[in-house]
C-alpha cells in the first residue's frame, strides 16, 4: 500500500540534506500517515483509513461523515 493519504491525497515530498558545508543530497518527507478506524453511523458499519495527521484533525473538527463527503467529491476516495 502507498504512503497516500485517503482523505486528503497528502504524500511525500522531495527535497535535499543540507550538510554544514552546503553539500545536498536528495531525502524524502514522508507524510505523517496512521491507520486508523472509524465507525459511520449513517451506514452501521466500521472502515479502516490510513490518514495523515492533518486528517484526523478534521475529522474531529467537521465529523467523519462531512470528510468523507469532501474527499468523495474531490475524488480521493472511491469507496
Amino acid at each position: 500500500m502507498s504512503r497516500v493519504c485517503e482523505l486528503t491525497g497528502k504524500k511525500a515530498m522531495v527535497g535535499n540534506n543540507v550538510s554544514h558545508a552546503l553539500n545536498r543530497t536528495k531525502r524524502k518527507f514522508n507524510a505523517n500517515l496512521m491507520t486508523k478506524r472509524f465507525y459511520i453511523p449513517e451506514e452501521d458499519k466500521w472502515i479502516t483509513l490510513k490518514i495523515s495527521a492533518s486528517a484526523l484533525k478534521n475529522i474531529n473538527k467537521k465529523g467523519i461523515s462531512a470528510v468523507l463527503k469532501e474527499a468523495r467529491e474531490k475524488g480521493f476516495l472511491t469507496k
